[in-house]
């Protein structure tokens, strides 16, 4: 697949304009211009796909034939916008805000906040590899006076704190070993260290590493960010200094690191994965995309070009792009990312995800589609449903699930970054809003 970058016109500055913002967070209810940011597949179900985006989720059940959207509000997560998603075999679904710890067990459909949270923000999710019951979260406010790690058993239900809680210290990060999944690690700093924690028996006891990054020049931001599919003391990382992302890997549990690329990236890290024999490892940013193969150097591919995401599960990455810059929002790669295959692109979404009466996607979503709509390029009604539900769905919310349209479960925190998220744009933006359309579908036209 060819592409070109529009970069001359009033098309080009536009657009350029726009993809400004999402690094800035001004636009489009502190996301930016609308596009995926990440994508989950639910654990033993490869038909059923849940894409994050910065105007809220859009889901699939069906392999991706239809794709609904799921708008932010109805999720209850205001300004933070969930960057990572666990969707459990049993169909519950979990997302870490950065604030809160958010779940729906009926599809998308109703949310929750755990009240074990409600004062400490959540940064960091995980589930061990086999068992999709037994989860791991951690915490990071500043402001509290202790934060620590913790584990579920049974599905993010109820929570044990483990032994690895600390006053002053915020916790960024946690990662279960694929290899051996009692191999925990967990990234941390104070206001003088950055730590990393490393636990042998499933978070019972914990070794205390430092890091220190002798070579770099303030650095800031340290982040565990994989493990290694096929040694216990594989675990991957990356750090910032100086406008540069520094991705490392250790063999040794996290005692020493090797910088794995060099001079670093000069962009925004996404996330990373790395393939099911450790060979190959991958790295999405906000504009790009990289591969490391049998412990080389990090290389930029071809695709994906702008909002760059990566996950894999079996021998097949899925990879988000832009389809401001090329002609999909999401694809599939079978040889490490050498070539695409697409899976959708925003224009397909067909309108509200369908829930039952009384779900908060239900009553808050339909309203808010047409402006959506309308950005993206998207078919208003195609199926003829202008509220897109469905009588019964098959699974009702409980009580503690369900909102109403006056009072959503959970509610957006107060302030500024308790505007609906996906609803509005900033004024200055709003005359764009007609052009976005044809600014794609001209793009298309000019590609060779």
């Amino acid at each position: 697949m060819r592409t070109r970058r529009i970069t001359g016109g009033w098309r080009g500055a536009a657009v350029a304009g726009l993809l400004s913002l999402v690094g800035s967070g001004a636009a489009w209810a502190h996301a930016g211009l609308p596009e995926t940011s990440n994508v989950t597949l639910r654990r033993g179900h490869s038909e059923d796909f849940f894409v994050g985006a910065t105007f809220g989720a859009v889901i699939s059940r069906d392999s991706g034939r239809t794709w609904r959207w799921v708008c932010p509000d109805a999720m209850g997560y205001g300004g933070w916008r969930p960057e990572s998603f666990v969707w459990r075999g049993t169909g519950e679904i979990l997302a870490a805000t950065g604030n809160a710890l958010l779940s729906s067990k009926d599809g998308a459909c109703s949310w929750t906040s755990h009240p074990a949270f409600k004062d400490t923000w959540v940064t960091g999710l995980a589930a061990h590899p086999t068992d999709d019951a037994v989860l791991y979260v951690a915490t990071g406010r500043s402001t509290q006076a202790t934060n620590g790690v913790f584990r579920s058993e049974d599905g993010g239900e109820t929570w044990r704190p483990l032994g690895l809680q600390r006053a002053g210290v915020l916790f960024s990060a946690v990662r279960v070993s694929t290899a051996d999944p009692r191999t925990l690690y967990v990234s941390a700093s104070d206001t003088t260290r950055m730590y990393l924690f490393r636990s042998d028996d499933a978070g019972e006891t914990w070794e205390e590493l430092p890091q220190a990054f002798p070579d770099l020049v303030r650095p800031f931001d340290f982040v565990v960010t994989a493990t290694d599919p096929v040694e216990p003391r594989g675990v991957w990382a990356r750090v910032s200094a100086q406008g540069y992302t520094h991705i490392l890997h250790s063999t040794d549990g996290g005692r020493t690191f090797t910088a794995r690329t060099g001079a670093g990236i000069d962009d925004v890290f996404i996330n990373m994965d790395v393939s099911a024999d450790g060979g190959t490892a991958w790295v999405s940013t906000y504009n790009s995309f990289f591969r490391s193969q049998a412990g080389g150097a990090f290389s930029k591919l071809v695709l994906p070009t702008g909002n760059a995401c990566v996950t894999r599960v079996g021998d097949v990455i899925y990879g988000c792009g832009s389809p401001w810059l090329h002609d999909w929002s999401l694809a599939r790669s079978s040889d490490d990312g050498t070539t695409w295959e697409p899976l959708f692109s925003l224009e397909q979404i067909q309108g509200s995800h369908q829930c039952p009466a009384g779900t908060p996607v239900r009553e808050l979503c339909p309203s808010r589609w047409p402006q959506v709509a309308e950005t993206i390029g998207a078919p208003l009604y195609p199926d003829g449903v202008p509220d897109a539900g469905v009588p019964d769905a098959g699974v009702q919310p409980s009580d503690d699930d369900a909102g109403t349209p006056s009072d959503p479960k959970p509610k957006p925190s107060s302030g500024c970054t308790a505007a609906p998220a996906g609803t509005l744009l900033p004024l200055f933006l709003l005359p764009l809003l007609p052009l976005l359309p044809s600014m794609r579908r001209g793009r298309r036209r000019e590609a060779p």
